[in-house]
Protein backbone atom coordinates (compact mmCIF):
# COMPACT_ATOMS: atom_id res chain seq x y z
CA UNK A 1 0.00 0.00 0.00
CA UNK A 2 1.31 3.37 -0.58
CA UNK A 3 1.36 5.95 1.98
CA UNK A 4 1.25 9.35 2.37
CA UNK A 5 3.72 11.13 4.67
CA UNK A 6 2.13 14.56 4.54
CA UNK A 7 -1.01 15.69 6.49
CA UNK A 8 -1.55 18.20 3.24
CA UNK A 9 0.63 18.05 -0.05
CA UNK A 10 2.71 20.51 -1.27
CA UNK A 11 0.88 23.28 -3.32
CA UNK A 12 -2.45 22.88 -1.51
CA UNK A 13 -3.74 26.00 0.45
CA UNK A 14 -5.20 25.94 3.87
CA UNK A 15 -7.97 28.48 5.63
CA UNK A 16 -9.62 29.09 9.24
CA UNK A 17 -12.56 26.80 9.89
CA UNK A 18 -14.77 30.04 10.48
CA UNK A 19 -13.91 30.71 6.49
CA UNK A 20 -14.42 27.38 5.42
CA UNK A 21 -18.03 26.98 7.02
CA UNK A 22 -18.86 30.50 5.10
CA UNK A 23 -18.34 28.17 1.74
CA UNK A 24 -21.87 26.09 2.85
CA UNK A 25 -25.08 27.72 1.35
CA UNK A 26 -27.33 28.88 4.27
CA UNK A 27 -30.13 25.81 2.68
CA UNK A 28 -27.02 23.77 1.87
CA UNK A 29 -27.57 20.11 1.20
CA UNK A 30 -24.33 18.82 2.92
CA UNK A 31 -23.45 15.42 3.44
CA UNK A 32 -20.90 14.87 6.27
CA UNK A 33 -18.36 12.25 7.45
CA UNK A 34 -19.37 11.01 10.80
CA UNK A 35 -20.10 8.28 12.85
CA UNK A 36 -16.14 8.82 15.22
CA UNK A 37 -15.06 10.67 12.12
CA UNK A 38 -17.38 14.05 12.14
CA UNK A 39 -16.09 17.27 11.19
CA UNK A 40 -15.89 19.07 14.31
CA UNK A 41 -14.41 22.84 14.09
CA UNK A 42 -16.43 23.57 10.59
CA UNK A 43 -19.85 22.21 12.73
CA UNK A 44 -18.74 24.35 15.28
CA UNK A 45 -18.52 27.37 13.23
CA UNK A 46 -21.36 26.93 11.31
CA UNK A 47 -23.66 26.69 14.69
CA UNK A 48 -21.89 29.35 16.01
CA UNK A 49 -22.26 31.82 12.72
CA UNK A 50 -25.48 33.64 13.80
CA UNK A 51 -26.61 32.72 9.93
CA UNK A 52 -30.12 31.28 9.54
CA UNK A 53 -29.46 28.17 8.51
CA UNK A 54 -31.46 25.03 7.15
CA UNK A 55 -29.33 22.29 6.69
CA UNK A 56 -30.02 18.94 4.95
CA UNK A 57 -27.14 16.97 6.60
CA UNK A 58 -27.06 13.18 5.05
CA UNK A 59 -23.76 11.73 7.22
CA UNK A 60 -22.59 8.44 8.19
CA UNK A 61 -24.89 7.49 10.59
CA UNK A 62 -24.67 9.48 13.03
CA UNK A 63 -22.71 13.08 11.95
CA UNK A 64 -20.58 13.11 15.47
CA UNK A 65 -20.94 14.66 18.35
CA UNK A 66 -19.85 18.13 17.42
CA UNK A 67 -22.49 18.55 14.71
CA UNK A 68 -25.34 16.30 16.13
CA UNK A 69 -25.40 18.34 19.62
CA UNK A 70 -24.31 22.22 18.26
CA UNK A 71 -25.92 22.52 14.89
CA UNK A 72 -29.58 21.36 16.46
CA UNK A 73 -29.17 23.41 19.45
CA UNK A 74 -28.65 26.38 17.35
CA UNK A 75 -31.29 25.76 15.10
CA UNK A 76 -29.39 25.39 11.58
CA UNK A 77 -31.09 22.00 10.87
CA UNK A 78 -33.50 21.05 8.69
CA UNK A 79 -32.94 17.63 8.04
CA UNK A 80 -30.63 14.99 9.07
CA UNK A 81 -30.61 11.51 7.69
CA UNK A 82 -29.88 8.17 8.20
CA UNK A 83 -29.10 8.30 12.15
CA UNK A 84 -29.30 9.91 15.50
CA UNK A 85 -27.33 8.54 18.13
CA UNK A 86 -26.59 12.21 20.46
CA UNK A 87 -29.81 13.60 23.16
CA UNK A 88 -29.42 17.09 21.44
CA UNK A 89 -30.76 15.69 18.48
CA UNK A 90 -33.13 13.10 19.31
CA UNK A 91 -34.94 15.75 21.23
CA UNK A 92 -34.53 18.32 18.39
CA UNK A 93 -36.46 15.28 16.29
CA UNK A 94 -38.99 13.99 18.61
CA UNK A 95 -39.83 17.88 19.88
CA UNK A 96 -40.34 18.43 16.16
CA UNK A 97 -37.85 20.88 15.23
CA UNK A 98 -35.73 18.98 12.86
CA UNK A 99 -36.88 16.41 10.09
CA UNK A 100 -35.47 12.50 10.62
CA UNK A 101 -34.88 10.08 8.15
CA UNK A 102 -34.42 6.92 9.01
CA UNK A 103 -32.80 4.15 6.91
CA UNK A 104 -30.75 0.99 6.24
CA UNK A 105 -26.95 2.13 6.01
CA UNK A 106 -26.43 -0.01 2.94
CA UNK A 107 -27.99 2.31 1.30
CA UNK A 108 -26.78 5.71 2.63
CA UNK A 109 -25.06 6.62 -0.21
CA UNK A 110 -26.79 5.34 -3.38
CA UNK A 111 -29.72 7.83 -1.56
CA UNK A 112 -27.41 10.44 -1.51
CA UNK A 113 -26.11 10.07 -5.22
CA UNK A 114 -29.49 10.24 -6.51
CA UNK A 115 -30.70 13.21 -5.23
CA UNK A 116 -33.35 11.94 -2.55
CA UNK A 117 -32.18 15.04 -0.01
CA UNK A 118 -31.69 17.17 -3.06
CA UNK A 119 -28.41 17.43 -4.93
CA UNK A 120 -25.39 17.43 -2.36
CA UNK A 121 -24.00 21.27 -2.78
CA UNK A 122 -20.99 20.56 -0.57
CA UNK A 123 -19.22 17.69 1.25
CA UNK A 124 -17.88 18.38 4.64
CA UNK A 125 -15.33 15.54 5.58
CA UNK A 126 -12.88 14.98 8.81
CA UNK A 127 -9.47 13.80 7.31
CA UNK A 128 -5.88 12.06 7.74
CA UNK A 129 -4.46 14.43 5.48
CA UNK A 130 -5.76 15.48 1.67
CA UNK A 131 -3.82 16.42 -1.21
CA UNK A 132 -5.28 18.67 -4.16
CA UNK A 133 -7.28 15.55 -5.75
CA UNK A 134 -7.01 12.94 -3.06
CA UNK A 135 -7.79 12.75 0.95
CA UNK A 136 -8.00 10.08 3.20
CA UNK A 137 -10.25 9.64 6.14
CA UNK A 138 -9.66 9.33 10.03
CA UNK A 139 -11.41 6.70 11.99
CA UNK A 140 -14.60 5.98 9.78
CA UNK A 141 -15.22 5.62 6.18
CA UNK A 142 -18.78 5.43 6.44
CA UNK A 143 -20.33 7.45 3.42
CA UNK A 144 -17.38 9.23 2.58
CA UNK A 145 -16.66 7.56 -1.13
CA UNK A 146 -19.63 8.20 -2.34
CA UNK A 147 -20.37 11.80 -0.64
CA UNK A 148 -17.42 13.02 -1.92
CA UNK A 149 -18.54 11.94 -5.80
CA UNK A 150 -21.68 13.49 -5.38
CA UNK A 151 -21.08 16.72 -4.31
CA UNK A 152 -20.21 19.65 -6.35
CA UNK A 153 -17.70 20.67 -3.47
CA UNK A 154 -15.95 19.69 -1.04
CA UNK A 155 -14.60 21.24 2.69
CA UNK A 156 -11.70 19.03 4.47
CA UNK A 157 -10.95 19.17 7.85
CA UNK A 158 -7.39 17.69 8.70
CA UNK A 159 -7.19 16.55 12.05
CA UNK A 160 -3.21 16.43 13.10
CA UNK A 161 -4.08 14.54 16.98
CA UNK A 162 -4.80 11.28 14.73
CA UNK A 163 -1.89 9.28 14.00
CA UNK A 164 -1.00 9.48 10.57
CA UNK A 165 -0.82 5.25 10.91
CA UNK A 166 -4.45 5.03 10.93
CA UNK A 167 -4.49 5.80 7.25
CA UNK A 168 -3.18 1.64 6.54
CA UNK A 169 -7.11 0.84 8.10
CA UNK A 170 -8.71 2.07 5.26
CA UNK A 171 -10.33 0.56 2.16
CA UNK A 172 -12.63 3.37 0.46
CA UNK A 173 -13.55 1.37 -2.61
CA UNK A 174 -17.02 1.98 -3.15
CA UNK A 175 -19.48 0.58 -5.61
CA UNK A 176 -20.67 2.30 -8.67
CA UNK A 177 -24.14 3.32 -9.14
CA UNK A 178 -26.29 0.70 -10.66
CA UNK A 179 -26.69 -1.01 -12.78
CA UNK A 180 -23.49 -2.99 -11.70
CA UNK A 181 -22.27 -6.69 -10.91
CA UNK A 182 -22.10 -8.23 -7.80
CA UNK A 183 -19.27 -7.44 -5.52
CA UNK A 184 -16.47 -9.64 -5.79
CA UNK A 185 -14.95 -9.44 -2.13
CA UNK A 186 -14.34 -12.86 -1.73
CA UNK A 187 -13.07 -13.26 1.86
CA UNK A 188 -13.51 -10.41 5.20
CA UNK A 189 -10.34 -9.43 5.53
CA UNK A 190 -9.92 -8.77 1.81
CA UNK A 191 -9.39 -5.31 0.01
CA UNK A 192 -10.60 -4.01 -3.18
CA UNK A 193 -9.09 -0.57 -3.22
CA UNK A 194 -6.54 2.21 -1.06
CA UNK A 195 -6.94 4.52 1.44
CA UNK A 196 -7.49 7.21 -0.68
CA UNK A 197 -11.09 8.79 -1.75
CA UNK A 198 -10.36 10.92 -4.97
CA UNK A 199 -12.12 13.32 -6.96
CA UNK A 200 -11.82 15.81 -9.23
CA UNK A 201 -8.81 18.78 -8.26
CA UNK A 202 -12.09 21.69 -8.66
CA UNK A 203 -14.06 20.15 -6.71
CA UNK A 204 -11.74 21.47 -3.17
CA UNK A 205 -13.18 24.34 -2.08
CA UNK A 206 -11.15 24.85 1.50
CA UNK A 207 -8.53 22.55 3.70
CA UNK A 208 -8.63 23.73 7.35
CA UNK A 209 -5.85 21.89 10.16
CA UNK A 210 -7.13 20.66 13.01
CA UNK A 211 -6.06 19.28 16.17
CA UNK A 212 -9.06 17.97 18.21
CA UNK A 213 -9.02 14.32 20.16
CA UNK A 214 -11.04 11.78 19.51
CA UNK A 215 -14.59 11.96 21.40
CA UNK A 216 -15.03 8.27 22.96
CA UNK A 217 -18.41 6.49 22.81
CA UNK A 218 -20.29 6.46 26.01
CA UNK A 219 -19.74 3.05 26.59
CA UNK A 220 -20.83 2.50 30.42
CA UNK A 221 -20.18 -0.98 32.83
CA UNK A 222 -22.96 -3.36 32.04
CA UNK A 223 -25.42 -4.04 34.19
CA UNK A 224 -26.56 -7.37 36.53
CA UNK A 225 -28.99 -8.09 33.81
CA UNK A 226 -26.88 -7.48 30.38
CA UNK A 227 -24.12 -9.95 31.72
CA UNK A 228 -26.93 -12.77 32.21
CA UNK A 229 -27.85 -11.53 28.74
CA UNK A 230 -24.28 -12.31 27.47
CA UNK A 231 -23.75 -15.01 29.33
CA UNK A 232 -26.96 -16.99 27.58
CA UNK A 233 -25.99 -15.20 24.25
CA UNK A 234 -23.06 -17.06 24.36
CA UNK A 235 -24.22 -20.67 26.06
CA UNK A 236 -26.41 -20.61 22.92
CA UNK A 237 -23.37 -19.93 20.28
CA UNK A 238 -21.18 -22.53 22.19
CA UNK A 239 -24.30 -24.86 21.08
CA UNK A 240 -24.32 -23.96 17.73
CA UNK A 241 -20.35 -24.12 17.00
CA UNK A 242 -20.69 -27.88 18.60
CA UNK A 243 -23.97 -28.97 16.51
CA UNK A 244 -24.27 -26.14 13.16
CA UNK A 245 -22.24 -27.71 10.33
CA UNK A 246 -22.30 -24.13 9.06
CA UNK A 247 -20.06 -23.22 11.37
CA UNK A 248 -17.60 -25.99 11.01
CA UNK A 249 -15.41 -23.84 8.90
CA UNK A 250 -15.75 -20.55 9.99
CA UNK A 251 -17.40 -18.69 12.46
CA UNK A 252 -17.96 -14.51 11.13
CA UNK A 253 -20.43 -12.08 13.14
CA UNK A 254 -21.16 -8.81 13.85
CA UNK A 255 -22.48 -6.96 17.04
CA UNK A 256 -24.61 -4.19 16.93
CA UNK A 257 -23.00 -0.65 18.88
CA UNK A 258 -23.37 -0.52 22.19
CA UNK A 259 -22.77 -1.20 26.57
CA UNK A 260 -24.82 -4.63 25.96
CA UNK A 261 -23.07 -5.22 22.54
CA UNK A 262 -19.57 -4.12 23.35
CA UNK A 263 -19.94 -6.96 26.60
CA UNK A 264 -20.21 -9.80 23.83
CA UNK A 265 -18.19 -9.14 21.37
CA UNK A 266 -15.69 -8.51 24.41
CA UNK A 267 -16.35 -12.55 25.30
CA UNK A 268 -16.80 -14.01 22.00
CA UNK A 269 -13.42 -14.99 22.89
CA UNK A 270 -14.46 -16.99 25.32
CA UNK A 271 -15.85 -19.70 22.96
CA UNK A 272 -13.81 -22.68 22.03
CA UNK A 273 -13.78 -22.34 18.37
CA UNK A 274 -10.94 -24.95 18.07
CA UNK A 275 -9.32 -24.89 14.00
CA UNK A 276 -12.49 -22.75 12.99
CA UNK A 277 -11.53 -19.48 11.29
CA UNK A 278 -13.10 -16.35 12.90
CA UNK A 279 -14.05 -13.02 11.70
CA UNK A 280 -15.49 -10.21 12.37
CA UNK A 281 -17.62 -8.54 8.99
CA UNK A 282 -19.69 -5.73 10.28
CA UNK A 283 -20.57 -2.44 10.91
CA UNK A 284 -18.44 -0.94 13.50
CA UNK A 285 -15.23 -1.78 15.52
CA UNK A 286 -15.61 -1.38 19.47
CA UNK A 287 -13.67 -1.64 22.41
CA UNK A 288 -14.51 -5.30 22.89
CA UNK A 289 -13.37 -5.99 19.00
CA UNK A 290 -9.22 -4.42 20.46
CA UNK A 291 -9.26 -7.51 23.15
CA UNK A 292 -10.32 -10.14 20.27
CA UNK A 293 -7.38 -8.95 18.24
CA UNK A 294 -4.98 -8.69 20.92
CA UNK A 295 -5.97 -12.22 21.59
CA UNK A 296 -5.13 -13.07 18.41
CA UNK A 297 -8.52 -14.57 17.69
CA UNK A 298 -9.70 -13.41 14.68
CA UNK A 299 -8.34 -13.69 11.04
CA UNK A 300 -9.87 -10.64 9.81
CA UNK A 301 -11.96 -7.78 11.61
CA UNK A 302 -14.21 -5.46 8.86
CA UNK A 303 -16.04 -2.38 9.73
CA UNK A 304 -16.80 1.05 8.49
CA UNK A 305 -15.42 2.77 11.40
CA UNK A 306 -13.92 2.69 14.78
CA UNK A 307 -16.01 3.46 17.21
CA UNK A 308 -14.52 3.42 20.58
CA UNK A 309 -14.84 4.43 24.14
CA UNK A 310 -12.09 5.72 26.52
CA UNK A 311 -10.41 2.65 26.70
CA UNK A 312 -10.43 1.89 23.18
CA UNK A 313 -9.60 5.47 22.09
CA UNK A 314 -6.62 5.16 24.60
CA UNK A 315 -5.08 1.80 23.25
CA UNK A 316 -5.87 3.08 19.61
CA UNK A 317 -3.97 6.58 20.20
CA UNK A 318 -0.89 4.15 22.30
CA UNK A 319 -1.04 1.48 19.80
CA UNK A 320 -2.08 2.59 16.32
CA UNK A 321 -0.76 -0.39 14.68
CA UNK A 322 -3.29 -2.52 16.50
CA UNK A 323 -6.26 -1.43 14.62
CA UNK A 324 -3.96 -0.06 11.40
CA UNK A 325 -2.56 -3.68 10.95
CA UNK A 326 -5.72 -6.02 11.52
CA UNK A 327 -8.96 -4.06 10.88
CA UNK A 328 -10.25 -2.94 7.61
CA UNK A 329 -12.44 -0.28 7.43
CA UNK A 330 -14.85 0.46 4.49
CA UNK A 331 -17.69 2.01 2.75
CA UNK A 332 -21.14 1.55 4.14
CA UNK A 333 -21.90 0.14 0.84
CA UNK A 334 -19.52 -2.35 1.33
CA UNK A 335 -19.43 -3.55 5.20
CA UNK A 336 -23.29 -3.48 4.93
CA UNK A 337 -23.77 -5.29 1.47
CA UNK A 338 -26.45 -7.82 2.02
CA UNK A 339 -25.06 -10.13 -0.58
CA UNK A 340 -21.46 -10.11 1.50
CA UNK A 341 -23.28 -10.39 4.75
CA UNK A 342 -25.17 -13.88 3.24
CA UNK A 343 -21.85 -15.11 1.15
CA UNK A 344 -19.86 -14.66 4.53
CA UNK A 345 -22.90 -16.65 6.30
CA UNK A 346 -22.73 -13.72 9.43
CA UNK A 347 -24.08 -14.62 12.66
CA UNK A 348 -25.69 -11.08 13.47
CA UNK A 349 -26.13 -9.77 17.06
CA UNK A 350 -28.19 -6.84 17.74
CA UNK A 351 -30.27 -5.30 20.51
CA UNK A 352 -33.86 -4.31 21.19
CA UNK A 353 -36.65 -1.87 22.48
CA UNK A 354 -38.85 -4.27 22.26
CA UNK A 355 -39.93 -7.46 20.80
CA UNK A 356 -43.59 -8.76 20.24
CA UNK A 357 -45.28 -12.41 21.18
CA UNK A 358 -44.35 -13.31 17.51
CA UNK A 359 -40.95 -11.82 17.23
CA UNK A 360 -41.35 -8.63 15.29
CA UNK A 361 -38.37 -6.54 17.14
CA UNK A 362 -38.29 -2.74 17.55
CA UNK A 363 -35.05 -1.29 17.31
CA UNK A 364 -35.49 2.49 17.04
CA UNK A 365 -38.82 3.81 18.31
CA UNK A 366 -39.56 4.20 22.24
CA UNK A 367 -43.55 3.51 22.11
CA UNK A 368 -43.89 3.39 18.61
CA UNK A 369 -43.33 7.49 18.05
CA UNK A 370 -39.97 8.50 20.30
CA UNK A 371 -36.83 8.11 18.06
CA UNK A 372 -34.17 6.45 20.21
CA UNK A 373 -31.45 6.35 17.39
CA UNK A 374 -32.78 4.43 14.37
CA UNK A 375 -32.42 1.19 12.30
CA UNK A 376 -28.96 1.65 11.80
CA UNK A 377 -27.11 -1.41 10.21
CA UNK A 378 -28.76 -3.59 12.01
CA UNK A 379 -31.46 -4.60 9.25
CA UNK A 380 -29.12 -4.93 6.74
CA UNK A 381 -27.25 -7.80 8.67
CA UNK A 382 -30.73 -8.95 10.41
CA UNK A 383 -32.46 -9.65 6.82
CA UNK A 384 -29.20 -11.84 5.29
CA UNK A 385 -27.44 -12.81 8.50
CA UNK A 386 -27.22 -16.91 8.65
CA UNK A 387 -28.46 -16.17 11.91
CA UNK A 388 -30.01 -13.59 13.52
CA UNK A 389 -29.98 -12.71 17.10
CA UNK A 390 -32.46 -10.06 19.34
CA UNK A 391 -30.65 -9.74 22.40
CA UNK A 392 -32.56 -7.04 24.93
CA UNK A 393 -33.54 -6.99 28.77
CA UNK A 394 -36.70 -8.16 29.59
CA UNK A 395 -37.83 -4.99 31.39
CA UNK A 396 -37.35 -1.40 31.24
CA UNK A 397 -37.99 1.73 33.73
CA UNK A 398 -36.72 -0.48 36.65
CA UNK A 399 -38.82 -3.24 35.82
CA UNK A 400 -42.31 -1.52 35.68
CA UNK A 401 -42.70 -1.97 31.70
CA UNK A 402 -41.98 -5.07 29.98
CA UNK A 403 -40.10 -5.10 26.55
CA UNK A 404 -41.88 -8.86 25.48
CA UNK A 405 -44.46 -6.63 24.34
CA UNK A 406 -47.77 -8.50 22.65
CA UNK A 407 -47.72 -6.21 19.85
CA UNK A 408 -44.24 -3.70 18.60
CA UNK A 409 -45.63 -0.79 18.72
CA UNK A 410 -42.98 0.11 15.81
CA UNK A 411 -41.45 -2.81 13.86
CA UNK A 412 -37.88 -2.73 12.43
CA UNK A 413 -37.38 -6.18 11.94
CA UNK A 414 -40.20 -8.43 10.91
CA UNK A 415 -40.85 -11.76 12.39
CA UNK A 416 -39.23 -13.44 9.27
CA UNK A 417 -36.16 -11.55 10.14
CA UNK A 418 -35.96 -12.94 13.76
CA UNK A 419 -33.97 -16.43 14.89
CA UNK A 420 -33.46 -15.74 18.01
CA UNK A 421 -34.51 -13.80 20.92
CA UNK A 422 -32.22 -13.54 24.23
CA UNK A 423 -33.09 -11.65 27.26
CA UNK A 424 -31.55 -12.40 30.79
CA UNK A 425 -34.23 -14.95 31.55
CA UNK A 426 -33.24 -17.47 28.68
CA UNK A 427 -33.29 -18.09 24.84
CA UNK A 428 -35.98 -18.15 22.69
CA UNK A 429 -34.67 -20.11 19.30
CA UNK A 430 -37.38 -19.47 16.80
CA UNK A 431 -36.26 -21.31 13.41
CA UNK A 432 -38.71 -23.78 12.09
CA UNK A 433 -41.80 -22.71 14.78
CA UNK A 434 -44.73 -21.77 14.00
CA UNK A 435 -46.53 -18.72 15.39
CA UNK A 436 -48.19 -20.24 18.16
CA UNK A 437 -45.14 -22.03 18.63
CA UNK A 438 -43.50 -19.00 19.03
CA UNK A 439 -45.37 -17.32 21.40
CA UNK A 440 -44.62 -20.21 23.67
CA UNK A 441 -41.19 -20.36 23.04
CA UNK A 442 -40.59 -16.04 23.73
CA UNK A 443 -43.17 -15.70 26.59
CA UNK A 444 -42.00 -18.79 28.24
CA UNK A 445 -38.13 -18.06 28.17
CA UNK A 446 -37.98 -15.06 27.71
CA UNK A 447 -40.78 -12.49 29.35
CA UNK A 448 -39.80 -11.68 33.08
CA UNK A 449 -41.62 -13.90 35.29
CA UNK A 450 -43.92 -11.37 36.74
CA UNK A 451 -45.27 -10.63 33.28
CA UNK A 452 -46.12 -13.43 31.66
CA UNK A 453 -49.43 -14.31 32.81
CA UNK A 454 -50.35 -11.18 31.75
CA UNK A 455 -48.86 -11.95 28.59
CA UNK A 456 -50.45 -15.35 28.44
CA UNK A 457 -53.66 -13.97 28.87
CA UNK A 458 -53.55 -11.68 25.79
CA UNK A 459 -52.63 -14.83 24.15
CA UNK A 460 -55.85 -16.38 25.39
CA UNK A 461 -57.79 -13.27 24.23
CA UNK A 462 -55.98 -13.52 21.09
CA UNK A 463 -56.39 -16.88 19.89
CA UNK A 464 -60.69 -16.14 20.06
CA UNK A 465 -60.24 -13.92 17.20
CA UNK A 466 -58.40 -16.93 15.31
CA UNK A 467 -56.48 -16.48 12.35
CA UNK A 468 -52.72 -17.80 11.78
CA UNK A 469 -51.18 -14.90 14.10
CA UNK A 470 -54.08 -13.42 15.99
CA UNK A 471 -53.88 -10.44 18.16
CA UNK A 472 -56.77 -8.70 20.35
CA UNK A 473 -56.27 -5.33 18.95
CA UNK A 474 -58.23 -3.55 21.11
CA UNK A 475 -55.75 -4.18 23.96
CA UNK A 476 -52.98 -4.87 21.84
CA UNK A 477 -50.52 -1.91 23.46
CA UNK A 478 -51.88 -1.91 26.57
CA UNK A 479 -48.99 -3.05 28.42
CA UNK A 480 -47.30 0.24 26.65
CA UNK A 481 -48.81 2.19 28.92
CA UNK A 482 -47.84 1.06 32.05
Amino acid sequence: MQETTQRVADGVATTDAASAADLVPDDGTVPTSGLSAGPKDIAHELAASGRDLSLTIPASADAGFVADTELPNADALDLRYPFSAWPNLKRAVNDGRVDFVDDHLSVVEQSVAQGHFGDPDVAVVEALAVGEDWLVPTTAVGGVPGFVAAADAVIVEVNEALPLELQRLHDTWTPATPPRDPLSLSDPGERLGDQFVRFDPDKLAAVVRTENDPIPYPFREPSDAETAIADNALDFLADELAENPAFRERFAFEVGIGSLGNEITERIGDLGFGDRDVAYFGEVAQDGLLDLLEAGTLSAASATALVLGEDGVNRMLDRPELVAENVVTRSMSVSNDPGLIRAFGVVAINTAVEVDVYGHTNSSHVRGSQLLQGIGGSGDFARNGLLSMMVLPSTAKDGDVSRIVPMASHVDHPDHDVDVVVTEHGVADLRGLTPDERFEEIVGACAHPDFRPELRRYGERAAQNGGHMPHDLPTAFDMHGQ
